[in-house]
């Protein structure tokens, strides 16, 4: 019964092994890596991107986040985690909130706040992301509800 289970580790082992790899995707941004990026995803990863872009395996991801990290100073992300949910052994899903920090400032582009999900699953006890979803905060007609998110991120800063 335990060979499952043990191979895939404990919820709680679970869950701190995807907030891990969500936080190196994002240090991997920031750090404007894109080898390193592409490399924690699965090979059928998938990422659908801010403005909806859509990328397909490591090769993909890696030569389209190059591209944009060649052609743009991206800003830097600041995140936090609003949850972690283990669907079975070795699948989880993380869910969290994002904001942007033009390099070299402290204050946060509201315009840039995001929703992002992350499903993440484990083989031969490393964790990969299969799925990525980053989705722009705007929260149309509740402009109460934009300007919480960007004083909650801002705080982390």
């Amino acid at each position: 019964m335990g060979n499952e289970a043990s191979r895939a580790g404990t919820p709680e082992r679970d869950h701190d092994a995807v907030r891990a790899l969500y936080a190196q995707l994002l240090d991997r941004w920031n750090e404007r890596d894109a080898p390193g990026y592409a490399a924690l995803f699965h090979e059928e990863g998938h990422v659908v991107g801010f403005d909806g872009s859509e990328m397909h395996g490591p090769a993909e991801i890696e030569a389209t986040i190059g591209k944009i990290f060649a052609d743009h100073m991206t800003a830097l992300y600041v995140g936090k985690v609003r949850d972690v949910r283990r669907l079975t052994p070795g699948v989880a899903l993380l869910r969290a909130v994002v904001g942007m920090t033009p390099r070299e400032q402290a204050q946060l582009n509201p315009a840039a706040n995001a929703v992002q999900s992350v499903l993440a699953t484990e083989q031969g006890g490393q964790w990969r992301v299969a799925f990525f979803q980053n989705t722009p905060a705007q929260y149309h007609g509740r402009p109460e509800l934009a300007e919480a998110l960007t004083e909650e991120l801002q705080a982390l800063l």
